[in-house]
């Protein structure tokens, strides 16, 4: 009985939009049921964004380089400086990958890479304003917090004097990459050359301060614990309270579970991906309950399926993401799903929604009528 009376007042607080914390998280989480949970997580949306619009989007995820010194233990796509299969993205094969998205109906490139140990403030910044040059009406939703931490550190700068000269570049939004899970024991052991919970958010604080839109997200379902789950949403929701009143902050939040396949953790048996569908869908109504802040929640279809992100939409998240034209990782990681322009709004339809085409800033596109409808690869993680 103290169990269930203590379930009713958390779920009461939560729809007052009230601040739970880390206990509170983790309590609600392990006790109380999936339907509840869920029953929460839709009216929390209902509040955000109200109605039955689902949004979508049309980017690419192309990668700088897939060099990297990080040495993440989840991650198949890297290479070692020096490898025969290591590669710098060209200007011609970048044209090539942006044209390609805009005859698929996309104005954004999703730019994320490694960690290259050559690859500075200056090349960047070279980058962004020759993209801009050629493709002036081509969205940069570029980088991360773990890169912008590295070229920091090989620049010996600041984050906000390497972001505000990125900003000036083109930088149009700052995905919400590597954020894995935001506490340092985690950190030590899957990403241990990435930089830390707390440098990964003050360079999205310093972000916010420069009026740069953000995402964030987390990858579960390895070594943390529900503790640090709920820490992680503790974390960001404190740092998104802290946006000056002119920044968006974080516009949206999308969870996803770890890929294992191939992957140093599951090759040293640290850790597998055992995340059910069920806990998926707890997981995006706890995004919306303990993320009171954050207006957009989005499903990772990629990493889990039609289905179950159809489920998450009555669970608390109101996108779907990208139909991903290309992507490098979470794919090389054993993501196996895909979508057409005419799959994902029909999944959305099917879940009893009504599809919207966006841009990253949450703003309505009309569905470009030369969308070309064929099978695409699927994108990146969701960092979108």
């Amino acid at each position: 009985m103290k169990s269930t009376t203590q379930i009713e007042e958390l779920l009461s607080k939560a729809l007052n939009f009230e601040f739970l914390t880390q206990e509170e998280g983790k309590f609600l989480f392990n006790h109380a049921s999936t339907p509840e949970l869920m029953h929460v997580g839709n009216k929390m949306r209902q509040h955000h964004v109200p109605g039955k619009t689902v949004t979508w989007i049309i980017d690419r995820n192309s990668n700088t380089t897939n060099v990297c010194i990080a040495n993440c233990k989840f991650c198949n796509f890297y290479r070692r400086p020096g490898h025969e299969e290591s590669y710098i993205t060209s200007i011609e094969s970048y044209k090539q990958k942006i044209e390609e998205t805009f005859k698929l109906g996309g104005e954004q490139l999703l730019l994320q890479g490694g960690h290259h140990p050559d690859l500075g403030l200056d090349y960047y910044c070279k980058l962004f304003k020759e993209l801009k040059t050629l493709y002036p009406n081509l969205k940069l939703h570029a980088l991360g917090p773990p890169e912008i931490a590295h070229i920091t550190k090989l620049e010996q700068s600041t984050h906000t004097e390497v972001l505000s000269a990125l900003k000036e570049s083109g930088l149009d939004s700052l995905p919400g990459a590597g954020a894995e899970i935001l506490n340092d024991r985690v950190r030590r052991l899957i990403s241990k050359g990435k930089c830390g919970g707390q440098e990964w958010l003050d360079i999205m604080e310093a972000a916010h301060q420069l009026d740069i839109t953000t995402s964030a997200t987390m990858m579960f379902g390895h070594i943390e614990t529900d503790d640090e789950r709920m820490e992680h949403f503790v974390r960001l929701r404190e740092v998104q309270e802290r946006k000056p009143d002119h920044a968006k902050g974080f516009l949206a939040f999308i969870p996803w579970p770890f890929m294992d396949e191939g992957t140093i953790l599951k090759k040293l048996k640290r850790a597998r991906n055992t995340c059910t569908g069920d806990e998926y869908i707890r997981m995006i109504a706890m995004s919306r309950i303990m993320l009171p802040n954050v207006v957009n929640i989005q499903a990772s279809w990629l990493t889990v399926g039609k289905k179950i992100a159809q489920v998450c939409l009555h669970s608390g998240a109101n996108d779907f993401g990208s139909i991903m034209i290309e992507e490098n990782v979470v794919s090389a990681a054993g993501a196996p799903f895909r979508f057409t322009a005419d799959g994902i709004q029909q999944a959305i339809r099917d879940a009893g929604f009504v599809p919207q085409l966006r841009n990253q800033q949450y703003g309505f596109r009309d569905l470009p009528e030369h969308i070309v409808q064929q099978e695409l690869d699927p994108i990146n993680m969701v960092i979108n």
